[in-house]
């Protein structure tokens, strides 16, 4: 029995290289924590700008893993969001830009009109009239284009209401191409209709569709009048229907295409920069049709043809007016 005490030695080795091990652990764990500790410091250095660079740990413990995994997640987000800001800034900066400049064009022409009027108080009255008719037509044009910064600030942060009904789409489209038929005519811009003879229903709100219509249709006779040819159409397949507003204007180059539904944004050589607008005109459009439940696309080729399609699911009349009642 004597001879076999060094047997108790086993156990106690066995616990000295846990305890070695788990010290080891221990020693690394820290080392892993003050790099974790150091890196975030500097990420959040407020001085310093935030890169793409992640933690890069190389470690066994399934909770130090974890953990690495949920701090660069939120590096992920936070770059990102840095990102976002960053765009946004300078969407922001453009935008007050682009509207200053929108409104100051207008606002000069009133004022250099109002002083003319102002200085001859003797003119002849056919003069007169023209003058004032020209700063009414400036001054609604200003009146516009506030109007539609500020809808489309509504729409962006959700504050633009927009009660549903049952709608017929096709006399919605009959309406609003009718309303440009003299400026049509006048500029000898051949105009093709296609629209099915029986309603065709969809749930939405009649305004915001007339206003997606008349913001698109604007733009073609705007754009596309040299074209000689403007073209509306409305089909229904699947259970969704088409609009298709059609120009053979310049087009819209593939660039442009990419960012022409963006807020302020307008096109720097695809279309004449004498007629160009504030660019309000088609996000609207965008956030409209959004709003309504359907989705905006465009195709274009240069010199050949430009075609808006705004697409809705189509309803039940007969289901819908029984759950109206």
């Amino acid at each position: 029995m004597n001879g076999l005490w060094w047997l108790w030695l086993i156990p106690a080795a066995g616990f000295f290289i846990l305890l070695i091990r788990e010290r080891l652990r221990y020693r690394a764990a820290r080392t892993d924590l003050a790099y974790i500790n150091d890196k975030l410091q500097q990420f959040t250095n407020k001085s310093k700008p935030l890169t793409r660079e992640r933690l890069l740990v190389v470690t066994g413990e399934p909770q130090l893993q974890e953990l690495l995994q949920g701090i660069n997640t939120l590096l992920d987000r936070a770059h990102q969001s840095a990102s976002d800001y960053v765009r946004t800034e300078q969407a922001m900066r453009m935008m007050l830009s682009n509207v200053s400049h929108d409104l100051k064009t207008p606002l000069t022409v009133i004022m250099g009109y109002a002083e003319v009027l102002e200085r001859n108080a003797d003119m002849p009255p056919g003069e007169r009239m023209r003058m004032l008719s020209q700063v009414h037509r400036k001054a609604a044009e200003v009146h516009e284009r506030i109007n539609a910064f500020f809808d489309l600030t509504r729409l962006e942060a959700g504050d633009y209401e927009l009660p549903l009904s049952v709608v017929d789409a096709c006399e919605v489209c009959r309406h609003r191409i009718l309303a440009y038929f003299d400026l049509l005519t006048e500029r000898k811009v051949e105009v093709e209709i296609d629209l099915p003879d029986e309603p065709v229903w969809i749930y939405a709100n009649e305004e915001a569709l007339a206003r997606i219509l008349d913001n698109l249709l604007s733009n073609a006779v705007r754009y596309g009048a040299d074209g000689g040819y403007l073209g509306l159409a409305l089909t229904a397949d699947r259970g969704n229907i088409r609009i298709d507003v059609t120009d053979r204007g310049p087009g819209i180059a593939r660039s442009d295409q990419i960012r022409i539904f963006e807020r302020m944004y307008t096109t720097e050589d695809s279309r004449n920069r004498s007629l160009q607008g504030s660019g309000l005109g088609l996000a609207i459009v965008k956030k409209l049709t959004e709003r309504l439940g359907g989705r905006i696309s465009l195709d274009s080729l240069s010199n050949e043809r430009t075609c808006f399609s705004v697409t809705f699911p189509v309803s039940d009349y007969k289901s819908l007016h029984q759950i109206k009642k």
